[in-house]
């Protein structure tokens, strides 16, 4: 009995996700590269990565197209735009979305694809470009069983939590929605605390480590708060998710919510501390640094 074949799948974009992911794949499946930057080609060439001149020719005859874009307009156009590989995927191809860009854009991505018998899995992902490359990523799957089963090698080798949410295109997204209000309140709980911890005479870092043995503790407070209490210090602290990707998400999360009609006060407040950051320069730097816009003289 024959092995099924393993899936060529095409990696657009080589950035900072994009180029672990495809390292990463190239370890055990046939992975095509496209960016517009050549270093980043030759540096996915150098890990087994095959390189394209364009997204077209990269995506030509492939089984999967994998995208880690910004947002909604750089899905349409890496898809439908003047490079856009939509025209040259064969029907039964599946486009594997990994960013969070919201429901409504990848739910008509989705029925738009699908007239021309491409189909869309949803799976947007977490973790950072060390956990990318290492095959340590959270994925969050929506998408019809067949289209999820022929990607499943590729899923299977970027995650080591992999959890199908719903059967839909969009259903990843409603759940990254989800996560995203409560990393982001996280995030901007972290600030004020620690911030209210100098304000009130106390040492951060070891206000901050005294918080993590307690209820008070979290993911988000343990990996933020270091690059916090750094900011609060006057350092710049590296970038590791940048400020403006919250003004994205949490922007993401008030439309969702007001299209739902719900209420969600805590996430609007903390949607305004990171668009005030970005006001102020911030965009580039670190999401911990939202902790400036609390703390100003930091």
């Amino acid at each position: 009995m024959s092995e099924t074949p393993s899936p060529v799948v095409a990696v657009l974009g080589l950035g900072a996700m994009g180029l672990p992911m495809a390292r990463r794949l190239a370890e055990r499946l046939p992975v095509h590269g496209f960016d517009i930057a050549r270093e980043r080609l030759d540096l996915a060439g150098a890990a087994g990565v095959t390189p394209f001149s364009s997204a077209r020719a990269a995506a030509e005859g492939v089984d999967a197209v994998l995208l880690a874009v910004r947002d909604g307009a750089q899905l349409r156009a890496a898809l439908f735009g003047e490079d856009g590989v939509a025209a040259v995927l064969r029907p039964g191809a599946v486009v594997l979305m990994t960013s969070t860009v919201g429901i409504e854009e990848v739910t008509t991505v989705a029925e738009r694809l699908a007239e021309t018998g491409i189909d869309l899995v949803d799976a947007p992902l977490s973790g950072g470009p060390v956990r990318a490359g290492e095959g340590d990523l959270l994925i969050v799957v929506g998408g019809a069983p067949a289209a999820r089963e022929r990607v499943a090698p590729v899923l299977e080798q970027l995650a080591s939590t992999l959890s199908v949410i719903g059967d839909r295109p969009g259903d990843g997204q409603a759940f990254k929605t989800v996560n995203q209000l409560l990393c982001g309140v996280h995030i901007a709980a972290a600030a004020e605390a620690l911030a209210l911890a100098r304000a009130l005479g106390l040492d951060p870092r070891t206000t901050l480590d005294t918080l993590a043995t307690g209820a008070a503790g979290s993911f988000m407070l343990a990996n933020r708060g270091p690059r916090v209490v750094e900011a609060l210090e006057g350092g710049d602290p590296e970038v590791l998710s940048r400020l403006d990707i919250f003004v994205k998400d949490m922007g993401i999360v008030t439309a969702a919510a007001k299209g739902a009609g719900l209420p969600t006060p805590v996430a609007a407040a903390a949607e305004q501390l990171y668009r005030l950051g970005a006001a102020h320069g911030m965009g580039a730097d670190d999401d911990a640094s939202v902790v400036r816009v609390v703390a100003p003289g930091a």
